[in-house]
């Protein structure tokens, strides 16, 4: 990129101060007209643009944004990253940016191959909804040479900038709802490492625990899908313990409302009998007929931050890196019961 030209290069080109060029340049008073006219010839010959053109120069670029999720994340019912999606559309419009969205299946990613959009250069810059694998993202980073920004989830490895919910503080303040409506018995669903998610929302359920004087029960601490794979399956892995507590935390209402089904075949009413808090506050319409409490993640803020990084780092503005968390709130609905 070549590099801006400054009123100061004018100056000295001519051997005159900078006030005398920008004097010049915006028609002030103050200087002769012979020397007014060789400042503008060689301000338009060097290329010199005023602060307030460059300002309306950047306002006014338009960029084709990349969209990568994985294959395995939209499925009928995970829908989550699709409506994830379509926010991220919305803020690109707003932006006067457009979006091109590609799935990347799992062949891609065993065989390292680049999308399309990136292979046929029609994307500016690269958002990534949804962990793919370690091993493609290492690939992606190395091999995409365009900015890339990963949503929903973070990965340190490869040092890239990210978009998060606050997994950690969300489970805990579920955790400490549960604590508040009289439960002490509380279980955690969600498979360890399968996502940093997942994990993270782990330590926050840890962490209300510890508060009341609670030690984790690695009985009540149950698998939801297959760690390679990140498919939940209730049927193989999805398992109730001997000895049920009064409440689970899952990692996201689709394994609430598995597991809500779950318990209603094995004879337990939700909430009468047994409460569930879930996670994200979306579920594929007609999944659960019980209206699951949850925390709800702010795709809207996420997206428009998501967007206003990406097209910073683009530009080759600054901006602040790293990891971005965005908070979001608890929703009260009906999974829940208060113990006496």
């Amino acid at each position: 990129m070549a590099k801006a030209v400054k009123l100061a290069d004018i100056a000295e080109r001519l051997s005159v101060s900078t006030v005398t060029v920008s004097k010049a340049l915006s028609g002030q008073k103050g200087v002769s007209e012979e020397m007014r006219v060789k400042i503008k010839q060689l301000a338009d010959e060097m290329g010199y643009k005023q602060p307030s053109a460059h300002r309306a120069e950047k306002m006014n670029r338009s960029y084709n944004i990349g969209v990568l999720i994985a294959e395995r994340y939209l499925d009928k019912y995970d829908s989550f990253y699709w409506q994830m999606y379509q926010q991220v559309a919305t803020k690109a419009v707003a932006k006067e940016c457009f979006t091109l969205m590609e799935v990347v299946s799992a062949e891609m990613e065993q065989k390292k191959e680049l999308p399309k959009l990136v292979q046929e250069a029609k994307a500016d810059g690269i958002i990534v909804i949804g962990r793919l694998f370690d091993s493609y993202l290492a690939f992606l980073n190395e091999c995409a040479g365009i900015p890339l920004i990963y949503l929903d989830f973070c990965d340190e490895k490869q040092n890239t900038d990210a978009v998060i919910s606050d997994s950690y503080y969300g489970a805990y303040r579920l955790t400490n709802y549960l604590f508040d409506m009289g439960h002490r018995n509380i279980a955690y669903v969600g498979t360890l490492l399968a996502t940093g998610s997942i994990t993270d929302r782990y330590f926050g359920y840890v962490k209300s625990l510890l508060e009341h004087g609670m030690q984790v029960r690695d009985a009540w601490v149950l698998d939801d899908r297959d760690r390679e794979t990140g498919k939940i399956d209730t049927e193989n892995i999805l398992k109730l313990p001997e000895e049920m507590p009064t409440a689970f935390v899952c990692n996201c209402d689709l394994t609430a409302s598995f597991l809500i089904k779950k318990l209603q075949e094995a004879g337990y009413r939700v909430p009468e009998d047994i409460s569930v808090a879930g996670y994200d506050n979306y579920l594929f319409p007609g999944l659960c007929d019980v209206a699951i409490t949850t925390y709800e993640v702010d795709m809207k803020e996420m997206a428009r931050r998501t967007i206003q990084m990406l097209i910073k780092k683009i530009g080759g503005e600054p901006y602040r890196q790293g990891i971005c968390i965005v908070e979001g709130h608890m929703v009260i609905k009906d999974s829940v019961k208060k113990l006496n």
